[in-house]
């Protein structure tokens, strides 16, 4: 970009300090403990806290900066955006404060929750259409209503205005009492943080490294500049929908292929422990895009311990829009981004008592997950078992496996497992009783229940996950070689730690048709 194109987006940063203000206040610019970085290297790790901000991102900066330039400099009465959530946000927010009408476009799979926000931020001042599956096809169809209509577009990144807006918070961080900071980790969707905190920040510490940290799913920046200019990715990964672009924009590619010292990239399953680690040191919980600065962090971290050993580190949590329904998806992908979780497929003999020899052989130290398991074949076991340790641990534990000569692969990645698709034949099983089972989580609970009844029945389906409730719940089937043992069996259960409740007759039935 032109030195010129600079001097002018540098003017604007300094105007934006006059107008940002108005729609919220600066945020915070926190220290936060990462143990898995400071206890190899010693680092200083620093968090700027664009979740505290007044819709819970920093769009807030860029979209009011914007439509306030257009407000006051065009007399714009309309506005026109696009956005998957938090820039749609940013742009209710500004209509409602300048007293004007913003009309913005939504992907039709925008949650419910991202919608309502933009509804309490406008108020009567925004009206929401939603538009196609991506950002892209509404993205589209809002440039051609606002061409259509000689409306002003408010671009969520590649504009000088938005820009301008977002490197306030390079503006707060340099004005801190915490900085010069020797790395800073920035996440990159279309590049508007990136571009305007990136060049700020190099004018004012020219000797801090800055690191571009995109999702390996939609890493449209780090493929632009391998090309030389922008780049259209054919699809990209929408778990991190902050930063779901498929293009970056030409205004930020030109001031980042300037500015970024270097690019990372980052696994779904990275960002989700980069999530937890927020919730463990500020018992924050960001939305997937907020973690991908602190993903990067540690990733860099841990390839490079030398580069940063001592130095003092920043990332920003750039927005907590957390859609709920993603709780559960991130607390099971965490330990796997962590190196924490790994899933196995055993080869055992199908005998009475062969998994819970396993159990009890191998995992008695190690905290089991989840357990998959149905009965395919009279002669051959294949159970899926999900544990937990600390890598060390897991290649120890593997290292056992293999000194034992016990069959196993590592299937973490399959799409069986993440879909957790159990196999099983229900013509082969004998006199079964399906049961809901309760149990205390405590090691060894469930062990001591299922050697009380190896002696009368086996298991034949056990589907099992850890839910971080005092008490496990588990869908088990057994089977008995008579239907006589079934009452032998119950007298057992009434006698153990375990609880049982019977599975409907209806949905026994669908389990259990084609016997």
């Amino acid at each position: 970009m032109e030195t010129e194109n600079f001097d002018r987006l540098f003017t604007e940063i300094l105007q934006a300090r006059t107008r940002v203000y108005h729609a919220g206040s600066p945020t915070p610019l926190e220290k936060i403990s990462v143990p898995c970085v400071e206890a190899e290297t010693g680092a200083e790790i620093y968090v700027k806290r664009e979740d505290l901000s007044p819709i819970n991102a920093y769009k807030w900066r860029g979209a009011y900066n914007c439509t306030a330039v257009l407000s006051e400099r065009q007399k714009a009465q309309v506005v026109v955006a696009a956005s998957a959530g938090n820039h749609a946000q940013g742009v209710a927010l500004a209509a409602r404060m300048l007293g004007i009408k913003a009309m913005i476009y939504m992907p039709q799979s925008t949650p419910q929750m991202k919608q309502r926000a933009v509804r309490v931020h406008g108020q009567e001042h925004v009206e929401i259409m939603l538009v196609g599956d991506t950002y892209d096809q509404a993205s589209d169809a809002a440039k051609e209503y606002a061409a259509q209509n000689n409306y002003p577009y408010v671009h969520p990144f590649d504009d000088i205005y938005t820009m301008a807006g977002q490197a306030t918070i390079a503006d707060e961080i340099v004005l801190s009492n915490d900085g010069p900071f020797d790395y800073v980790f920035l996440q990159i969707g279309g590049g508007g943080m990136a571009a305007g905190v990136s060049s700020w920040l190099k004018v004012h510490h020219p000797l801090t490294k800055i690191i571009g940290v995109e999702g390996v799913g939609q890493a449209s920046m780090t493929a632009s500049m391998q090309h030389g200019e922008p780049v259209t990715l054919h699809e990209v990964d929408t778990f991190c929908d902050g930063t779901a672009v498929k293009r970056p924009g030409d205004f930020t590619f030109n001031i980042c292929r300037k500015t970024l010292d270097e690019m990372i990239t980052v696994t779904n399953e990275e960002v989700c422990s980069a999530i937890q680690k927020f919730w463990d040191a500020k018992r924050v919980i960001p939305e997937p895009a907020g973690a991908m600065g602190l993903a990067g962090m540690i990733k860099f971290a841990a390839e490079n311990p030398e580069k940063v050993k001592g130095k003092k580190l920043l990332c920003v949590l750039c927005g907590a829009n957390m859609d709920f329904g993603k709780l559960a998806l991130i607390s099971s992908q965490s330990a796997i981004g962590a190196n924490r979780r790994r899933y196995l497929r055993f080869h055992l003999s199908e005998k009475s008592g062969s998994m819970l020899a396993l159990l009890d052989k191998i995992f008695s130290d190690v905290n089991v997950t989840e357990f998959q398991y149905g009965k395919m074949s009279d002669t051959e076991a294949y159970p899926v078992i999900a544990f937990e340790a600390l890598p060390e641990k897991m290649d120890l534990l593997q290292q056992m496996l293999q000194k034992e000569h016990i069959t196993f692969e590592d299937i973490t990645e399959d799409p069986d497992v993440r879909y957790r698709v159990i196999n099983y034949n229900p013509s082969l099983f004998s006199h079964p009783v399906m049961l809901h089972i309760h149990f205390p989580e405590r090691k060894g609970a469930l062990r001591e229940f299922m050697r009380q009844i190896s002696g009368i029945s086996n298991v034949v389906y056990f589907n099992y996950v850890y839910t971080g409730e005092t008490i496990g719940r588990a869908l088990m089937g057994f089977e008995f070689e008579k239907a006589e043992d079934h009452a032998k069996f119950f007298e057992i259960v009434e006698n153990s730690p375990v609880e049982s409740r019977a599975v409907s007759d209806l949905a026994v039935a669908r389990m259990l048709a084609g016997r």
